[in-house]
């Protein structure tokens, strides 16, 4: 039995140091997700080899995905619906999951014949992540990669907002919503990044029909899809369609609704931002493993600010367990 089941995207990033130049040259737009075909991706690396800029880090990657290792590093049950292909890094992703207390499924996540998706993220001197999505086999997830058993006794679904981009998965989205429905479960959507919101807003909207429990998202993110010219606003208008609403804001403080009420929950005070890849992802994940505890709201955003926090001070989407362990003790206790 599991805490939380969560259906996303299956990557494994490949994080550069690029300078402003070398991000403008790519004709990336910066601080968004770009899809690509895999001769666009072929080409990226390509062109950033040409450059002499080597890889800093890879390791396993997909926004639900680091939602779910940092919700399981934490101390919850989480088990992850994706595609992977039969290669080498579809072996590596799943591996990499399971060895973070992260639960999949190979008999229905793998796809023999496909490649497994892949991001490049490319990160600037000011820590801003810039990225560019090859989906592989990830692209053609559907109902048959989701194991509908697990939502017997959870408490959360979690839904990734790339999926919006994937119209094989839609069916096997509103199956889920249905079953969860059916077993008391709650249902958590995360926007997951602005391009989510300008180029695929139907299939955001079709997540969020009938009305959701809670959504996670950021304020450019919250903005773009309310209408809304300032945070709060934007907070009101997102509780049309949720119960619980998340708003975060870079390094101001976010805001939390619930029901008519909103509370203001500081970030974390960083001094040297190194890569924002996973903030988000990792707020989310934090978050919900304290919501799942019985933790106050202020309690929830003051472990996930923390989490996020210590998130962009290094290279990549994910801590140790021994650094998730250590954030919650000094938060939580």
């Amino acid at each position: 039995m599991f805490d939380i089941i969560a259906i996303g995207n299956a990557l494994v990033d490949t994080e550069f140091k690029v300078s402003d130049d070398a991000l403008t040259a790519t004709g990336l737009t910066r601080g968004n997700m770009t899809l690509a075909e895999e001769e666009g991706q072929r080409a990226l690396f390509d062109t950033l080899k040409d450059q002499g800029v080597n890889p800093a880090k890879q390791a396993g990657g997909g926004s639900a995905a680091n939602s779910m290792v940092a919700f399981a590093s934490l101390g919850g049950r989480a088990f992850y619906n994706c595609r992977v292909g039969g290669d080498d890094m579809g072996d590596f992703y799943l591996s990499d999951l399971e060895e973070s207390g992260v639960t999949t499924d190979a008999d229905v996540a793998i796809d023999p014949d496909g490649t497994t998706g892949s991001c490049a993220v490319l990160v600037t001197p000011d820590g801003e992540r810039t990225m560019q999505t090859h989906l592989g086999t990830s692209s053609l997830i559907n109902g048959n990669n989701i194991n509908f058993h697990t939502l017997a006794g959870a408490k959360w679904l979690y839904l990734e907002g790339y999926l919006a981009m994937s119209p094989t998965i839609t069916q096997g989205i509103s199956t889920l919503h249905t079953k969860a429905k059916e077993e008391g479960v709650k249902v958590a959507v995360s926007f997951a990044d602005p391009a989510v919101v300008k180029f695929a807003k139907e299939g955001l909207d079709a997540m969020l029909s009938g009305g959701v429990d809670a959504i996670f998202c950021n304020l450019e993110e919250a903005m773009l899809y309310t209408g809304a010219d300032d945070h709060e606003s934007a907070v009101r208008a997102l509780g049309e369609f949720a119960t619980l609403v998340v708003v975060t804001n870079s390094d101001k403080p976010a805001l939390i609704k619930q029901g008519d009420d909103i509370i203001s929950a500081p970030s974390a005070v960083i001094d040297n931002v190194l890569d924002t890849n996973g903030a988000g992802d990792n707020y989310a994940g934090a978050f919900l493993y304290a919501h799942t505890q019985g933790h106050a709201l202020s309690e929830c955003g003051a472990l996930a600010a923390a989490v996020a926090g210590r998130i962009v001070t290094q290279f990549g989407p994910r801590l140790s367990v021994s650094v998730y362990q250590a954030i919650k003790a000094d938060i939580l206790g």
